[in-house]
């Protein structure tokens, strides 16, 4: 792989910035590890090209393993719902935040522990499978409370775990994501559902195991045996964030949560790898952004020039060549502040309407 710009991961070092690979990256990875909502599907929706883009990624040889901060799916399920929308997978290959929470609290909590279970069925059934014993009601006593996003969480199990935290249940939390994407937009996610319990109860859970805490990539990095990983996902806060939080190199796609605007105003621990409009960013190389003289910074075909906070955009050539110049303007130090973007010329206009990104 080349790197241009940035630094890498390879040497035990944390990304921070966008690099450039001059192959593609399905030969400079040997394993993906892939986030599911808004990467994979929506909800239930296929993304548009993602089974071709990981047919093709397979078809070289790179591995793949899904990895999700949603817990209200088995693995088994997580292959199904794969296989509906035109992935292959096996549940060997799946890792998710309901596993790696029942995981956490069996370490910590004798055989036969009562938990109660703020979430769907499946996410007591991981606990089953580790020896614990699922409840939906605090006067079992339960010694915890494990929260996970289902689409029929509400008051009542809320309350029954508000009884149960007064009472000095351990609180684990298998996410904090405060949305998850769908085919309506951001819904929201397991986060909102912590913050009610933040709200009611005045704590915080004890542990919040899903990304961007490495516990997920790191199992997946462990079962895979992956000596050159990188991450894929399509939020800055989770799955981005959670590969420089592990020494991982990772790709941003823009098929889920984070926007282009979103993705100027990342914050240093928090700048994807790589950037791509979807999975096929996989199967191709990806040019550097560089840093010239003068404040100019140039990808591809296109040139951005910083003066006096503008950021003007000149040249031609894919939009997504624009956005990687942009980023490097835009992250040239530690600020996250939004940039005043210009378009010099129809071509940068065109650019910038493709990216919905507003001129002054």
């Amino acid at each position: 792989m080349t790197t241009v710009s940035g630094t890498s991961s390879h040497d035990g070092v944390a990304v921070s910035g966008l690099l450039g690979s001059s192959v593609p990256l399905v030969e400079a990875y040997d394993v993906a590890l892939l986030d599911l909502d808004g990467v994979v599907y929506l909800q239930e929706e296929p993304v548009p090209e993602a089974a071709t883009a990981l047919e093709a990624a397979r078809a070289t040889g790179m591995r793949l393993e899904f990895v999700t901060n949603n817990a209200s799916r088995r693995a088994e399920a997580v292959v199904a719902l794969l296989a509906k929308v035109g992935v292959a997978a096996r549940p060997e290959e799946v890792v998710t935040s309901a596993q790696a929470s029942a995981a956490l609290l069996a370490e910590r909590l004798p055989a036969g522990s009562a938990v109660l279970v703020v979430g769907s069925d499946a996410l007591g059934e991981e606990l089953v499978d580790v020896g614990l014993r699922p409840v939906r009601a605090a006067e079992e006593r339960p010694a915890a409370v494990i929260q996970g996003y289902a689409p029929d969480v509400g008051w009542p199990q809320l309350a029954e775990a508000s009884v149960a935290l007064r009472a000095g249940a351990f609180w684990v939390a298998t996410n904090a994501d405060a949305t998850f994407p769908s085919p309506r937009g951001p819904l929201p996610g397991n986060g909102s559902l912590v913050a009610a319990l933040v709200t009611a109860t005045g704590q915080v859970p004890d542990e919040i195991v899903g990304k961007p805490h490495p516990r997920l990539h790191q199992e997946s990095v462990r079962r895979s045996g992956a000596q050159h990983p990188l991450v894929v996902g399509d939020r800055l806060d989770t799955d981005i964030e959670g590969a420089v939080l592990g020494g991982c190199d990772s790709l941003l796609v823009l098929t889920g949560v984070t926007t282009p605007a979103g993705l100027l105003v990342a914050p240093p621990g928090a700048r994807p790898t790589y950037v791509s409009t979807d999975l096929h960013g996989l199967l191709t190389a990806h040019p550097a952004p560089e840093s010239l003289p003068d404040n100019e910074f140039r990808c591809g075909g296109w040139t951005v020039t910083v003066d006096s906070g503008v950021s003007r955009l000149a040249g031609s050539g894919a939009a997504i060549d624009a956005l990687r110049a942009l980023c490097a303007a835009a992250w040239r130090d530690d600020s996250a502040v939004a940039p005043r973007l210009v378009a010099d010329g129809a071509a940068a206009s065109v650019a910038l309407s493709e990216l919905e990104l507003p001129t002054v």
